[in-house]
């Protein structure tokens, strides 16, 4: 913005038609300057708009993303939790599978000192002999 002195200014009429005697002081004061607007204000300003609107919407996008985050990550708990509750029964039914299996052996496959397998019948164990 420039300001300098112009008696030229003070004479000629506003533009809005009115005589300076009838404008208030202070536009007065302003009319007798060489007032010039700053062609680039309005550039800036608008510049300046359009960067607060793309960090609001960038922001906006990074919320979102974090709110899909945070739900992902929810999911991810409970598919844990549900994994861990599975795991747990599953160790359980091979810990009962494991003891079965142990005294099937010792009752149906009783130690022996003789190399040669015993003779079964279909009594023992369901199974039956070849």
């Amino acid at each position: 913005m420039t300001t300098s002195p112009s008696p030229a200014a003070a004479s000629r009429s506003s533009s809005n038609g009115a005589s300076p005697a009838s404008l208030p002081r202070w536009r007065s004061f302003l009319s007798t300057l060489n007032w010039r607007r700053d062609p680039g204000y309005e550039q800036r300003t608008r510049e300046s708009e359009i960067a607060i609107l793309r960090e609001r919407q960038k922001r906006l996008r990074i919320e979102k993303q974090i709110e899909q985050i945070d739900e992902r990550t929810k999911q991810i708990e409970n598919e844990t939790e549900q994994l861990r509750r599975e795991n747990a029964r599953l160790a359980k039914l091979n810990a009962r599978d494991d003891a079965l299996s142990a005294l099937i052996k010792q009752h149906c496959f009783p130690p022996e000192s003789s190399s040669s397998p015993p003779k079964s019948t279909e009594t023992d164990c369901g199974l039956s002999s070849p």
